[in-house]
């Protein structure tokens, strides 16, 4: 397929963000819809909350302290799972006990980028059910080296590299970087490095995103943003 036809959507996104799994599922069909266009996906890390311990935090306890009870807390999840059941997501929150910090999910999300981009598809639609759907815990070392194995990465070299600060920083400075870009709520598309959508949106809206995007490329009028 000629490079014309080629866009590349960078998805700044956290795999314990509802919203983010939705968005998922949305690009998924978007990029079906959009015939004749060779849509690349780059996975970008966000953390919604930085500042949870790396052991994580009782989630029932955390979701209170954010948004004062359990009775808005079930509002949420219920405006939350017909949206998630309509893209195929069973939503088990019930499941979720812990609400981990992201920060080693997002190196190894870098670390499977290296390994091509169909393993990093894959870790992450992995990492994001494994939460949403299974209740695992995403800051769990055990959890993350499984996964890595399943989404065809080799899973020695996550299991040496996890308890090291190999990459902590490189992840850190993304997160920032977006944050200077003006990213404060994910999913956040950034497509050919200069367009963003904002949210997760339908997938129409997406669909019609990345084939302006890909006609402007090909009638040159994009220059290509590092």
């Amino acid at each position: 397929m000629s490079a014309l036809n080629s866009i590349t959507v960078d998805v700044v996104s956290d795999v314990v963000c509802p919203w983010c799994f939705i968005g998922q599922k949305r690009l998924d069909k978007a990029i079906a819809a959009a015939s004749g266009v060779d849509v690349h996906i780059r996975w970008r890390p966000f953390q919604l909350d930085p500042t949870i311990p790396p052991e994580g935090k009782d989630r029932r306890e955390y979701m209170v302290a954010k948004f004062g009870s359990d009775e808005r807390i079930r509002e949420i999840h219920a405006r939350i799972e017909p949206l998630g059941e309509a893209e195929g997501i069973n939503f088990a929150f019930a499941a979720v006990k812990v609400a981990p910090n992201t920060l080693n999910a997002h190196r190894v999300i870098r670390w499977a980028g290296a390994a091509g981009e169909v393993v990093q598809n894959r870790l992450v639609r992995r990492l994001f059910q494994l939460n949403f759907e299974e209740g695992a815990n995403l800051g769990d070392h055990v959890v993350l080296i499984k996964a890595a194995r399943e989404a065809g990465m080799d899973a020695s070299v996550v299991e040496t590299l996890l308890p090291t600060d190999a990459d902590v920083e490189a992840v850190r400075t993304e997160i920032a970087t977006a944050s200077r870009m003006g990213v404060s709520g994910v999913p956040c598309f950034l497509l050919e490095g200069k367009y963003a959508v904002m949210g997760a949106q339908d997938a129409d809206t997406l669909t019609d995103a990345i084939r302006q995007v890909a006609a402007a490329k090909a009638r040159g009028e994009l220059e290509k943003a590092n």
